[in-house]
């Protein structure tokens, strides 16, 4: 096809361009291209010349595009420009393109040609990589149908190539950018996390964290696992909603806040009740939802307050899953509501899950679907809680593409056999009240640390702590009152409790005093003491002792 046939399909300008220069000698080899209309404006000594008049080869010649154009189903070569040329090298016009342009064959392009060819419209693939002995670069090519007019004629494809080299350059060097932002925004988010959980005697606990997404954004959602002393644990996982530093930020410091309401060994809700105020002042436009629960082994039982947050599902030893859904109350943050606590038995072989709603929230899908979802795959799973947290997130798809965070806790209260539960023992002794209860606790304290073959100054140790503990209820509590005695594979745990929610307090006697010194003798014997309000208005008053080795 020469080139005066195959202008004649050129549309508009690029038609006229190629038929001026039809009959022309072809273009000199240097020399600049004849001046254009606004040219010859400013410059009116020169030649009038119009872009109609420019010849074809000479317009594509000086393209810094690179042009080729082949014609028939076999994509025989009729012409490419000095730019194509200077990059792939001359090529002869005439032969298939398979032999006269085998870059094309390389970059993939005859089969797109071919569909180019027979449907008569464009294709265009994007960045496709070349390299040659004069260029390594990225270029994106065009490949436009050249119709047919005559009758004789087959028609062709025009392959415009245009360098993307530096966009594709600066799009790699923006997406690095934004894998190391994201990497750092990460690290960020789990530097805010529990960098190990606390592994409490009675229990087994894991959690895992998938952060959402592929950009930069920190996200909210963050867990922790705090023991409390006397056997007791508590769990708590939260979402502030949304992304970025302000939610990292109030995330954080709701998470230290927890930690220090826990060491008051508060109630569930009176916990949650803090936190509501505390996340009102520190940011009242940003929504977070969170759970609390203490899991207390004596009691068998998972005690908690909700404020917004998704309910607690819970898998028994006899593998009947149940969701914790009462009582809950709004997010924190919203005030004016009167939090309380609720409570699920938790005994020997049960699992409790909590998680937040990026692990069951799908869009088009409702949240109660989520769950039920969720109480499936938990009914499932089995094995160590960090096995569970993996099979959790794999059952329900989330994956490192995942749009929101994922926070996920499981805990296990595992089932004592054998030699194990020898480690894993209580005894509790009721007190009455009146002169006899000191000697009785005395003496009961006494058996059983014997029996548990524990060091003697071990037990000499306990029956003191239990002495004093006992002592302290008869003088400043009311009936009724328990004597309890725990042990461990790592510690010894002595508890009073009785009816009266006066907690005592660490004072300094003076050496006319009679009274005053019980709980100094205590903090001073043992390893760690406190006291809490329980249930009903009584208190609890605690020691433990570390075991040897």
């Amino acid at each position: 096809m020469n080139l005066t046939r195959w202008s004649a399909r050129l549309p508009g300008t690029q038609r006229r361009n190629a038929q001026a220069a039809a009959a022309g000698a072809e273009p000199p080899s240097g020399g600049a291209v004849p001046a254009a209309r606004g040219e010859a404006a400013e410059h009116p000594d020169a030649p009038a010349h119009t872009l109609d008049a420019l010849p074809v080869r000479e317009v594509l010649g000086r393209l810094p595009a690179l042009i080729a154009v082949t014609h028939g189903p076999t994509h025989h070569l009729g012409y490419v420009n000095e730019a194509w040329a200077e990059v792939f090298g001359t090529r002869t016009p005439g032969e298939p393109a398979r032999e006269s342009l085998p870059e094309l064959a390389e970059l993939g392009l005859l089969p797109l040609m071919d569909q180019v060819f027979r449907s008569g419209k464009p294709r265009t693939v994007k960045a496709r990589k070349v390299a040659t002995a004069t260029r390594q670069g990225y270029f994106t090519l065009t490949c436009s149908p050249v119709p047919v007019k005559d009758a004789g004629d087959t028609g062709g494809v025009l392959v415009f190539a245009t360098d993307v080299t530096d966009q594709v350059q600066s799009a790699e060097r923006l997406r690095e950018s934004e894998r190391r932002l994201h990497a750092t925004a990460v690290t960020l988010q789990r530097s805010l996390l529990p960098q190990e959980l606390e592994q409490p005697d009675d229990l087994r606990v894991a959690a895992t964290y998938q952060p959402g997404g592929t950009d930069a954004a920190v996200g909210g959602d963050w867990y922790d696992v705090i023991t409390l002393g006397a056997g007791r644990t508590a769990l708590v996982i939260g979402d502030v909603m949304g992304r970025g530093v302000r939610a990292a930020a109030v995330m954080g410091q709701l998470r230290t806040a927890v930690r220090a309401y826990a060491r008051l060994d508060l109630p569930p809700h009176e916990v949650i009740q803090l936190l509501d105020g505390l996340a009102a002042e520190i940011d009242a436009t940003q929504i977070a939802t969170c759970v609390y629960a203490v899991h207390d082994p004596s009691e068998g039982r998972l005690a908690y307050a909700s404020a917004g947050h998704l309910p607690i599902v819970v898998r028994d030893a006899d593998g009947t899953v149940r969701r914790a859904d009462e009582p809950t109350g709004p997010p924190l943050g919203t005030g004016g509501w009167v939090h309380t606590s609720g409570s699920v038995p938790l005994g020997p072989g049960a699992t409790a899950v909590l998680y937040t709603d990026g692990l069951i929230e799908r869009r088009g899908e409702d949240i109660d679907e989520g769950v039920s979802a969720l109480m499936n795959a938990v009914a499932g799973a089995t094995g160590s809680p960090q096995v569970i947290c993996d099979r959790l997130l794999r059952a329900l798809g989330v994956t490192s593409e995942h749009a929101d965070d994922v926070a996920v806790l499981v805990m296990q209260y595992p089932q004592r056999e054998g030699n194990d539960s020898e480690l894993f023992r209580n005894a509790s002794l009721e007190l009455l009240g009146g002169i006899e209860a000191a000697p009785r606790a005395r003496a009961f304290a006494q058996g059983v640390l014997t029996s548990w073959r524990f060091p003697v100054e071990l037990v000499d140790l306990g029956v003191l702590a239990a002495s004093e503990l006992v002592a302290n209820s008869l003088q400043h509590g009311v009936p009724p009152m328990r004597l309890r005695l725990r042990r461990t594979d790592r510690r010894l745990i002595i508890e009073v409790t009785d009816g009266d929610d006066h907690l005592p307090r660490r004072r300094r006697a003076e050496p006319a005093d009679e009274a005053g010194r019980g709980i100094s003798i205590i903090a001073t014997i043992a390893s760690a003491w406190g006291s809490r309000r329980t249930p009903g208005g009584g208190k609890a008053v605690w020691c433990e002792f570390a075991l040897p080795g």
